[in-house]
């Protein structure tokens, strides 16, 4: 990923957005690409762990074990207007986040995916968990139907497409839009250019 310095984002600003928006294109070697929802487990390893599983009638996952693949994580997104900005003339762009992981697949074995089913569940609806228990027969019919990983995090980066380069004026100017705009991509971009902006202040 094409990263200009001042567009580089840090690891624990990585770790957010991977938290955030955990929901990642894993891409092979031969370009073959599964859409899944991952867990981080930042204390596991420098960059961290990845956690997700395949479904099992997916061919892909037969290929991976031991192999590299690339995770690909996208964040808040939009259009901006030239229009938005106070210094003229300006050409129109689309500001972004992004991070991508890259590391090695290890496949899980039935223990180990039955765990990370239950940590799966306890990370998106807890309640769910509770009301079924461990033993239930529901978790064990979706154990067979699916095939565990860890991806050991071997490289990281994240960009962050902010238009933060630009004066203070034009920040403000989109700002201004994106906080209006009916699009939530647009508002939560909003709050990110807030965030990042008040991190290289308190630097």
């Amino acid at each position: 990923m094409y990263i200009p310095p001042s567009m580089r984002i840090d690891r624990e600003q990585a770790w957010e957005l991977i938290d955030r928006h955990g929901f990642a294109a894993i891409v092979d070697a031969e370009l073959s690409a599964t859409h899944l929802p991952l867990i981080l487990e930042r204390s596991e390893g420098e960059l961290g762990t990845l956690y997700g599983h395949f479904a099992r009638a997916n061919p892909q996952w037969r290929t991976l074990d031991g192999n590299r693949v690339l995770a690909i994580f996208s964040g808040p997104h939009a259009y901006i207007s030239p229009s938005w900005y106070a210094s003229q003339p300006a050409v129109p762009t689309w500001n972004y986040l992004a991070v991508h992981a890259t590391g090695s697949i290890e496949l899980l074995n039935d223990e180990d995916t039955r765990t990370l089913l239950d940590r799966s569940l306890a990370h998106y609806e807890p309640a769910l968990l509770d009301s079924l228990g461990r033993e239930h027969e529901y978790l064990s019919k979706m154990q067979a139907g699916v095939v565990g990983f860890r991806l050991p995090i071997e490289s990281l980066e994240g960009k962050a497409k902010l238009g933060l380069q630009r004066s203070r004026a034009d920040q403000e100017g989109v700002e201004a839009a994106l906080a209006e705009s009916l699009d939530p991509q647009a508002r939560q971009l909003w709050r990110h250019m807030q965030k990042l902006a008040k991190e290289e202040q308190d630097t």
